[in-house]
């Protein structure tokens, strides 16, 4: 069993999250948001009589993530939404990830916990080209050295959430404008064309990462993270683009998907191929195209039996 208390690991890994926000892989405000969930935990165990890391067990990890809290009122919440359970989650999990490359524990107490449900996908927000210029104006905010501009021009390129956060300086080739992908659980590998914004974007970004230490480089996510945090990370920071460019309200929610909508739509105006969507975005099924390009197809026509 490892000696590493809770509180030695959790100053060694707040430690690792600022240099990710400093390489523009973390937002301050999520490394924000760990550091005051991981400090609850730690206050969490000491009353359990927990002083180490490795007495973390996966049923006291679920019940610190499903304890009750106060909200901004100092009311007590017997049963914490859904976000604040998510929130709860990512940071323990980051905790432990990030605390098992140094060698300070082996455990992963939520690796086998069940996903935290959420609430029924709304209507897609069907972007429009002025809100994407909209994201990009506001994406660019502090870069090369944040992250947002490249994850935009990355989606915008046609990748998901996870090869967005996939994506390597050596996935570039930016004299050609494509970046390549190696594919995720639902895509096929392939290589996608950048507009003019995604090459100078992308350009910065990489220089800015080569001029502080030798690549290869992951553009917009942590190396070594499990694919489920790396796509949370990646979401986390179009999140916070949305919400910048004041596209993303309590009444419309705007998510990466709602970018490979727009996508879609584009190359399928464009080529009028619906084959052509599914290929730029690594998808084997043509009714996933057709459906991430509002497109109504092989409908029967009246008088066909159903």
């Amino acid at each position: 069993m490892s000696r590493a208390t809770v509180k030695d690991a959790l100053l060694q890994v707040s430690r690792v999250w600022q240099r990710l926000a400093q390489d523009g892989l973390m937002s301050i405000g999520t490394v924000d948001e760990y550091i005051e969930v991981c400090e609850r935990l730690l206050e969490y165990t000491h009353a359990q009589q927990i002083t180490f890391i490795d007495e973390i067990t996966p049923a006291l990890a679920e019940a610190f993530v499903n304890a009750p809290g106060r909200n901004r009122r100092g009311i007590v919440i017997e049963t914490p939404a859904g976000g604040t359970q998510r929130q709860r989650r990512s940071g323990v999990v980051s905790l432990f990830a990030h605390s098992r490359a140094p060698g300070l524990t082996k455990a992963a107490p939520l690796v086998d916990s069940r996903p935290i449900p959420r609430s029924p996908r709304g209507p897609s927000a069907d972007l429009q080209p002025q809100e994407i210029a909209r994201l990009q104006f506001h994406s660019e905010r502090g870069m090369p050295a944040t992250r947002h501009s490249a994850l935009l021009a990355l989606l915008l390129a046609g990748l998901s959430s996870a090869e967005t956060g996939a994506a390597s300086t050596t996935d570039l080739d930016l004299t050609n404008g494509t970046v390549h992908t190696q594919g995720a659980t639902h895509t096929l590998a392939r290589t996608c064309p950048l507009d003019a914004w995604g090459i100078h974007v992308l350009t910065l970004r990489t220089a800015y990462l080569d001029a502080k230490r030798p690549g290869p480089h992951c553009l917009v996510a942590s190396a070594g993270s499990s694919p489920s945090v790396v796509q949370s990370s990646v979401g986390a920071g179009f999140s916070e683009i949305a919400r910048r460019s004041g596209l993303s309200t309590m009444a419309r929610k705007v998510e990466p998907r709602d970018v490979t909508r727009y996508i879609a739509r584009q190359i399928l105006n464009e080529t009028g191929q619906l084959s052509e969507v599914a290929r730029r975005l690594g998808l084997s099924s043509l009714d996933v195209a057709a459906g991430l390009a509002d497109l109504q197809w092989n409908t029967p026509r009246r008088g066909d039996a159903s």
